[in-house]
């Protein structure tokens, strides 16, 4: 009987020894529960307030806290495993935003890729007459004398000319090659430079003897990350609008006389008739009207005097 005693006392002890642990180890285990929900509720504090534009940009399902609070576990500061784990982030999905914003990180220009392509288009009137206003436009050399944009202007022939000008806080060059032109109606043109490319055409409207319309058409292709930038707030449709309008005030209100312009033609990027044959041409024609109109008052004389004698 005592045998047995003993033994039911020294199974009640270890049942209670055991009772005893696994309860300390349970409350062991929700102490430490509690003490990693505190700290996970600290660090997403900290890491709303600092990182809260990130966590809109990529979506954040507060995963990389977790990540951040191993961090500082191991012996980190909060701030330095905070910017540790968010600084790559930030960086890939701001870049990978302003990519997919901007058509992806296609090829260069001339609209290769998958670049995105501004279109520009402006009208303007302006009270000369067509040929005048053409005229004016020809004279490409003298636009960075009254405009704000174009810095220089330098003729390398008929057909080709190096640009420098600046957008926004941006200065870029440029060679422009003209394709066709034909006095007094249409220029069109195409250039490449190492921000972008671009394909345009000028064109022009006799509203009235003494009334022009200006119309310009360009697509701008840009290339390099800073350019496409500077296209999501068109730039460059802002820079060319305003140089419009300094183009009509200097030539209805600051040119002292009408230039000679350029009067050649131009067809697939080739002179087809030379400036001073296009002079000659009009020369002729117009001794050729003149000649006709006297022929004209001369036979109206002639028969002027038929009827006087027939009287």
């Amino acid at each position: 009987m005592a045998d047995k005693a003993d033994k039911a006392s020294g199974e009640a002890q270890g049942a209670e020894a055991t009772d005893g642990s696994s309860g300390l180890d349970r409350l062991k285990e929700e102490i430490g529960n509690h003490l990693q929900a505190r700290a996970h509720h600290a660090l997403s504090a900290v890491g709303e307030r600092v990182t809260g534009l990130t966590d809109k940009l990529d979506g954040s399902d507060g995963s990389e806290l977790l990540t951040i609070g191993q961090r500082v576990l191991g012996g980190e500061s909060s701030l330095k495993a905070i910017a540790g784990e968010k600084t790559k982030n930030v960086k890939d999905k701001v870049t990978g935003g302003l990519k997919g914003a901007l058509g992806g990180g296609g090829g260069g220009g001339g609209g290769g890729g998958n670049n995105k392509v501004t279109n520009i288009v402006e009208t303007l009137d302006i009270g000369l007459p067509r040929r005048t206003v053409y005229n004016f436009w020809t004279e490409l050399e003298e636009f960075s004398g009254f405009t704000k944009g174009v810095q220089s202007v330098k003729m390398s022939d008929e057909v080709e000319s190096e640009w420098k000008a600046k957008v926004a806080f941006s200065d870029r060059s440029w060679t422009a090659t003209i394709e066709e032109q034909l006095p007094d109606e249409r220029i069109r043109w195409t250039s490449k430079g190492a921000r972008g490319s671009t394909k345009g055409i000028v064109t022009f409207h006799e509203l009235t003897p003494t009334l022009t319309r200006l119309v310009v058409v360009v697509e701008y292709f840009p290339s390099g990350f800073f350019e496409k930038t500077g296209n999501l707030w068109r730039a460059q449709g802002r820079r060319l609008r305003l140089d419009l309008k300094h183009f009509q005030r200097y030539v209805t209100l600051e040119a002292e006389e009408e230039p000679e312009g350029w009067r050649g033609e131009i067809e697939d990027s080739e002179v087809v008739l030379s400036h001073e044959d296009a002079l000659a041409q009009e020369k002729e024609e117009e001794d050729g009207e003149e000649e006709y109109e006297n022929e004209e008052e001369g036979d109206e004389g002639e028969e002027g005097d038929e009827e006087e004698q027939a009287a």
